[in-house]
């Protein structure tokens, strides 16, 4: 068992799951840029300290949990040159693949192994330990990794070796992406056509229109009472950061050649929701955009 885990990057998804490594014995030092964000984990019992530097000192595996890509690569850069070789280093920030692969070579030329550990999940999933895992790696790596992943979520996959579980997300996510704005319309035209939530939601739930983003994620109110439709669309898991994830998965396609008209779609989709000021809401909340689409753009 890993004796300190540095944890950098304590916000909405590295909080909860710093947390739960509290919770399952170990001792995690962490760091983060937001006063509330270090506040809400010291709560929880996680030692705060000032800078990323200070969150590695005697730890033998370092978790960061980070915005974006280029970040992820500036705290590699600034840690690998002072933990010991062996350290093991894991990313569950989700981030391009380019940008994965420049961290695992950083953790190389150290001596150091490196996991890519994007989740799925969500907050909920954080705050309750039920996370999914897509990890990429070597094998020796993934089985370092792999007894810290299960202290946070119920589920954990190795996709392949190094960035292969950052392709796994952007794909897994793609679909997500694609699939709620389907659920969404189906919703929406279900109204026009005097079709009650409940009743749409029964056919469809066992039907062939079953998909995660209606049965556990159902964007109105009512069927599913754990969505965030429930609670004006308070995420969740942000529009911004689905856009996020649907622009890493365009770049991708374009790098490798690939063919996603509807990946495409949907992250023009929903680009046009942030730009109305609603990133911050739940990504399900792109229903009431597609509600009040133009009779052009519905007929399109």
């Amino acid at each position: 068992m890993a004796r300190i885990i540095g944890f950098i990057g304590l916000g909405n998804m590295g909080g909860p799951m710093a947390a739960n490594l509290v919770g399952a014995g170990y001792r995690v030092q962490g760091f983060d840029l937001t006063a509330a964000s270090c506040d809400a984990a010291s709560a929880a019992g996680v030692s705060i300290v000032g800078s990323p530097v200070e969150a590695v000192d005697g730890a033998d595996t370092v978790i960061t949990m980070l915005p974006a890509g280029a970040q992820v690569i500036q705290v590699w850069n600034e840690i690998v040159g002072i933990i010991p070789p062996g350290t093991l280093l894991i990313d569950s920030s989700t981030v391009d693949v380019e940008s994965a692969n420049k961290t695992h070579a950083l953790a190389q030329a150290r001596g150091c192994p490196s996991v890519d550990a994007p989740v799925s999940g969500g907050t909920g999933g954080a705050k309750a330990g039920t996370l999914t895992f897509m990890a990429g790696g070597s094998a020796e790596a993934f089985s370092r990794a792999e007894p810290i992943l299960r202290r946070m979520g119920k589920a954990v996959f190795h996709c392949g070796d190094a960035g292969a579980g950052q392709a796994a997300k952007i794909c897994n996510n793609m679909i997500l992406g694609i699939s709620m704005i389907a659920v969404c319309e189906a919703f929406a035209l279900g109204e026009k056509l005097g079709l009650t939530h409940q009743a749409l939601f029964d056919v469809a739930s066992v039907s062939s229109g079953q998909c995660w983003s209606l049965t556990s994620y159902c964007p109105v109110p009512g069927p599913v009472p754990t969505s965030p439709a429930n609670n004006d669309y308070r995420p969740g898991f942000a529009a911004g950061l689905m856009l996020k994830d649907l622009r890493l998965a365009q770049a991708a396609a374009t790098a490798a050649g690939a063919a996603t008209p509807l990946g495409a779609e949907a992250a023009r989709l929903y680009a046009r929701h942030e730009a109305l000021g609603r990133g911050g809401e739940d990504f399900s909340g792109i229903i009431r955009m597609l509600r009040n689409a133009p009779e052009g753009e519905a007929a399109r």
